[in-house]
């Protein structure tokens, strides 16, 4: 015999898949009205007044809500619409039969901020300072003021929270085939900030370290903390540097053999351009930018050894500049990838641009008090970045850079 579950009678089961089915579309409905502020108060005024009309009916008809159910007037409310308080007029519905007020859910659920730290860190990220936001709060008339202290509170507790999100990163996961590292002023310190590139051309920010200069053993610290985070160069690495002494000196004490240095070709050309008077300036940065842009190792480095000798007479510092690092500019070149990656790879662009986007959040700050601000800054703003980087261009040509990799690391293996 099969099992029968009783629910009751009729006019239970019907109450009972009323209320189930209120309960069903409420999330989604509080959820978009939340996103629309404009027009927030009045769709919340309607959503209180449906459910009052499934709990109690619709006014001055026959039909019916639940039984025992009636209307019990209003009072005075508030609610949010995104990380906006709101105050608003709310219907209360009384259970006569048990002699209690019955809360309504949909109010219920509009009193819980959506994502409200998220968008006030946003907010200041974009260049609201906590003295001003209440000037720039969304155009509902009705919206309450939000004093700066307690938007300080809530930055500070959601950025906190992004600094140890990016800090402490597990790196496990990630196939990474090249690194560029830098680093950005902040006052009297330096960010030193670390972007890895995927097999896949994603780029990962990989996090930071505040220093007073790019010393060895600062940087040092840094890249054995990525490994130890789980960042793996087994296959080989490319990282391309702008030619900082005490980052190039870290790079091969941590990764040793297994990492490739490509020094920046426009970091090199201006350096040595710099040596030279400023009416032969430009023809410099022309040549150089020529030479560099030959597609075979040969060629490049054939073209270059003849810009020493016009450099021997003209300028004994330039032409130490440009001898200084010289193999390590022609890196790509030398693996036969300058065609295919040499875009991506050639330069510091893309750590630069980085900088560039960092600098839209954090240069709007007048006064930095502390490390702890920096820190929380930084890292707020980098995840806010992160998710908008571009893969590199050339990617689908990064597992040639993996076999060029494979095939050093080999050639290394058998000179031992």
């Amino acid at each position: 015999m099969k099992n029968v579950i009783r629910i009751g009678s009729k006019r239970k089961l019907k109450v009972t898949l009323r209320e189930m089915a209120l309960t069903s579309t409420l999330n989604s409905r509080v959820e978009l009205i939340q996103a629309l502020i404009p027009i927030g108060l009045s769709a919340v005024a309607e959503e209180l007044k449906r459910e009052v009309e499934q709990l109690a009916g619709i006014k001055h008809s026959r039909q019916r809500g639940v039984p025992g159910h009636y209307r019990w007037g209003s009072q005075e409310g508030s609610i949010y619409l995104s990380d906006q308080k709101l105050r608003v007029r709310v219907p209360r519905v009384r259970d006569v039969t048990k002699n209690r007020e019955v809360p309504l859910e949909s109010y219920r659920l509009l009193q819980e901020p959506r994502n409200a730290d998220e968008g006030v860190m946003r907010r200041i990220l974009s260049g609201l300072s906590c003295r001003n936001y209440e000037g720039c709060a969304e155009a509902v008339p009705e919206a309450f003021g939000i004093s700066s202290s307690t938007i300080s509170r809530r930055f500070i507790k959601v950025s906190a929270n992004k600094l140890r999100e990016l800090m402490e990163r597990d790196l496990s996961g990630y196939d990474f085939v090249a690194l560029f590292i830098d680093g950005k002023s902040f006052a009297q310190d330096e960010m030193i900030i670390a972007l890895g590139v995927t097999m896949s051309g994603e780029k990962v920010i990989l996090g930071f370290i505040q220093a007073a200069t790019e010393k060895e053993g600062v940087v040092k610290d840094f890249l054995q903390g990525l490994i130890e985070r789980g960042f793996h160069l087994e296959q080989g690495l490319l990282c391309v540097i702008d030619g900082a002494k005490g980052i190039r000196s870290a790079i091969q004490k941590v990764f040793g053999e297994r990492a490739l240095v490509q020094r920046c070709q426009w970091h090199k050309r201006e350096n040595v351009v710099d040596y030279l008077p400023k009416h032969l300036q430009a023809t410099w940065r022309r040549k150089l930018q020529r030479a560099y842009e030959r597609p075979t190792y040969e060629e490049a480095k054939a073209a270059l050894e003849r810009l020493k000798l016009e450099l021997k007479l003209i300028n004994i510092s330039a032409l130490r500049s440009l001898e200084e690092g010289f193999e390590e500019t022609l890196t790509l070149h030398r693996l036969g990838l300058f065609a295919e990656l040499g875009v991506s790879f050639k330069t510091t662009n893309c750590i630069e641009s980085l900088m560039a986007l960092l600098s839209r959040y954090t240069d709007k700050v007048d006064r930095w008090r502390n490390s702890s601000q920096k820190h929380r800054w930084v890292s707020a703003a980098l995840l806010e970045i992160e998710p908008g980087l571009r893969r590199v261009k050339g990617y689908k040509k990064l597992w040639k850079l993996r076999e060029a990799l494979r095939g050093h690391a080999t050639l290394l293996r058998e000179a031992a």
